[in-house]
């Protein structure tokens, strides 16, 4: 399981002995979970709003930020103090539904049971970071540190947070690693003089400038590459993983999500190689190898799902137009081409000889 972008990382001289992730887009898929609350406040006061601004906005950014350029951009009647005052409730119930990104609770629960010290750093204010982890086991007791903009001089991409962060953990900032997905945050990483792995959300093309790697997802993290202890979980190269659901349309071995329920489509972070199960009406499962990349279209980058039926005699064109959910329970590996090389052709069988025999493993079942 590789990177997908050039190693510039550690090295004997600079030991990593502590983590500090970033929450927002780094572990919590808060984005998903509170689509939809910023769009049915603005029509309370007649405001539409502007999807291609808001997907190339407010990445990373504290409160007080983010409420500046909301009432700037949509000429809301409200102070900054009303806006806030009127919204975080509607967010609050929202965020403890925000499911844990593929990776996350793996890299965490490593982590801690190697005795690696971990911070958590957000441009969140504390009282909104403790709602949003609250619902998530262990989480809280795992970070020895926990700290919000409001606990510090000022937000990222100031280095306060996470110099905080590495003071009260008692580690040099040099031993410390990084973990974002925004830009502001690779550069209040790199103003502290700290080592960086960024998992960009949408729109954060210049983390690949700034970070020392840059990775799809968690899953394609590799402590070793840090010095940390490396993972131990995998069962004949494969990763079992917490169910990735989704559903669409299969169209020439490809899947069109349904857009209509936005927590029912892919986290941003997932992309790569995985295997699953596949259902069609009241038809039994089948066995599917599933390929996840970014498809560039007229500027605009969309995933696509490509679909493998795995399972002998399987015919794809039984299921063409058909409505079909798939459930991913196994990673094998990082994937960024957007369709399979010659090369990877080759290994195409091998691909799916390892997924078709790890399906039939206990870890990798699924009951629809």
């Amino acid at each position: 399981m590789s990177c997908c972008y050039e190693f510039k990382g550690c090295n004997e001289e600079t030991k990593i002995s502590a983590v500090i992730f970033d929450l927002d887009g780094t572990l919590l898929d808060t984005e998903r979970a509170t689509r939809g609350v910023l769009n049915g406040f603005l029509a309370k006061y007649g405001k539409e709003l502007d999807k291609e601004k808001e997907e190339k906005k407010r990445v990373g950014m504290t409160q007080q930020e983010s409420v500046d350029v909301i009432l700037k951009d949509y000429e809301l009647p409200l102070t900054p103090e009303q806006f806030i005052k009127e919204i975080t409730p509607l967010y609050r119930e929202r965020w403890t539904e925000a499911k844990a990104l593929p990776g996350a609770n793996r890299l965490i629960n490593h982590l801690k049971k190697n005795g690696v010290p971990m911070a958590l750093a957000s441009n969140s204010l504390r009282e909104n970071i403790d709602v949003k982890i609250s619902h998530h086991n262990g989480w809280k007791e795992s970070f020895s540190v926990i700290l919000g903009s409001d606990q510090v001089k000022s937000g990222k991409p100031s280095p306060y947070l996470f110099e905080e962060a590495a003071k009260k953990m008692g580690v040099d900032a040099s031993n410390c690693l990084v973990i974002e997905d925004s830009l502001v945050g690779v550069k209040a990483a790199n103003a502290a003089k700290m080592k960086v792995v960024a998992i960009p959300s949408r729109g954060e093309v210049d983390c690949y400038l700034l970070a020392d790697t840059v990775l799809h997802s968690l899953l394609e993290f590799q402590p070793e590459l840090w010095g940390l202890p490396p993972f131990d979980d995998l069962l004949d190269n494969t990763l079992p993983i917490e169910p990735i659901h989704v559903s669409g349309v299969y169209v020439s071995g490809a899947l069109h999500e349904s857009t209509e329920n936005a927590t029912g489509a892919l986290p941003g972070q997932v992309f790569g190689l995985y295997f699953g199960w596949g259902k069609v009406h009241a038809d039994r499962n089948f066995k599917i190898l599933v390929s996840i990349h970014l498809n560039h279209l007229n500027h605009v980058a969309n995933k696509r799902i490509h679909i493998c039926l795995i399972d002998p005699n399987s015919d794809d064109h039984m299921y063409e137009q058909q409505r079909m959910q798939i459930h991913l329970v196994g990673y094998i590996s990082a994937f960024d081409k957007k369709e399979l090389t010659s090369r990877e052709l080759e290994k195409l069988e091998e691909y799916k000889s390892i997924a078709r025999a790890s399906l039939d493993l206990p870890s990798f079942t699924y009951s629809f």
